[in-house]
């Protein structure tokens, strides 16, 4: 197995995609988008590395058999171009369930041009009745976040989740009212759903997870799914939008997995204090230092919402630190090109 980062948000654009070689090939989540405006480095140079991280990910495109799209954030898909999934096998995370208006809307757009371009129809074309379901609530799946005593934070966290279960109860009333996008197939491109199944290609196994919160627990920005590649006895794993991970049954999870090589996302420290507070931002400092010293993780791509401020590295010092004392390669996209990170580059 063979694994090239494409295009990290160390290299000043955000995206987390990746190439990885079996006997097929199979692009990752190939999207990018411009870096924010807090981020120290001139516009034209912001657009610049996002042309250039485009131009790789198009390149990439030519090589792969297989896309897979974790869910339907603009630096992890590409809405629309045809070079990138023309006579390709899109597996892609289900827009009918899991999923917040504006990724609903994304999904509708971009599966209304693959309708278009691949097959001559209009989405409407193919659409599908409503159908009725019942689900769960996702904290019973998440038995350590469950039980855990947050102390001082504890009453303050019931509240939240309460109100974050009322949320996803409306939501999965409006699952139940949307027409359905189905799978698809083309002459020249064929679409498969991904959430919490698994596929046989050649001698490459390809599993993903259900639907997980893209970040905490009802997170309102929505569900990623995580892949894991299995091939000749080696185990990748792409975590997709964990945020750390945020959540303690998913670093279980990975740990569970045990895979030599895990792209992993880091909190979003630039938004510490806002939308990310001191006490979830505490349990990803822990959760991946509990990767690192619970599983035989070989290497770490440590990137993705991290490195879009100059002190990332400070506020996660406790994780760099672990890895150096256990000998565990931890390293952002850039490091493992051999070049500094573009945060750092553009504040020195």
């Amino acid at each position: 197995m063979e694994f090239s980062p494409i295009w990290f948000d160390s290299l000043g654009a955000k995206s987390s995609c990746v190439l990885v070689k079996t006997d097929l090939n199979i692009l990752i989540d190939p999207g990018v988008a411009v870096m924010h405006p807090s981020f120290p480095a001139a516009k034209a140079q912001k657009i610049s590395w996002y042309e250039e991280a485009r131009s790789k990910i198009k390149s990439a495109a030519k090589e792969a058999d297989v896309i897979v799209i974790s869910h339907y954030h603009y630096d992890h898909f590409t809405d629309f171009d045809e070079e990138i999934y023309a006579g390709k096998l899109i597996l892609a995370k289900n827009p009918n369930e899991y999923i917040n208006d504006s990724q609903r809307s994304r999904a509708e757009e971009f599966f209304g041009k693959i309708c278009e371009t691949f097959g001559g129809k209009n989405l409407e074309d193919v659409l599908e009745k409503p159908k009725s379901k019942k689900f769960r609530d996702p904290m019973e799946e998440l038995d350590i976040a469950a039980k855990k005593d947050f102390g001082d934070y504890q009453r303050r966290r019931i509240e939240l989740l309460e109100k974050g279960r009322k949320w996803f109860f409306n939501r999965a009333k409006k699952w139940c009212e949307y027409r359905i996008i189905p799978e698809m197939k083309f002459k020249d491109v064929e679409v498969r759903f991904i959430d919490g199944r698994e596929f046989k290609l050649g001698k490459t196994k390809l599993r993903f997870t259900k639907p997980l919160f893209h970040g905490i627990e009802f997170s309102r920005v929505g569900w990623v799914c995580s892949t894991v590649i299995e091939f000749e006895g080696e185990k990748f794993i792409h975590s997709s939008d964990l945020n750390g991970p945020i959540i303690e049954d998913y670093a279980e999870w990975i740990i569970d997995e045990n895979p030599q090589v895990l792209v992993l996302d880091g909190p979003m420290t630039y938004m510490l204090g806002y939308t990310l507070n001191l006490i979830n931002f505490r349990r990803t400092i822990k959760n991946a230092c509990r990767i690192l010293k619970e599983s035989e993780v070989e290497l770490i791509i440590y990137d993705h919402h991290l490195p879009r401020e100059p002190k990332f590295k400070e506020r996660t010092k406790e994780v760099w630190d672990t890895a150096k004392e256990l000998k565990r390669k931890v390293l952002t996209c850039a490091e493992f090109l051999g070049k500094e990170p573009a945060v750092l580059m553009s504040s020195s």
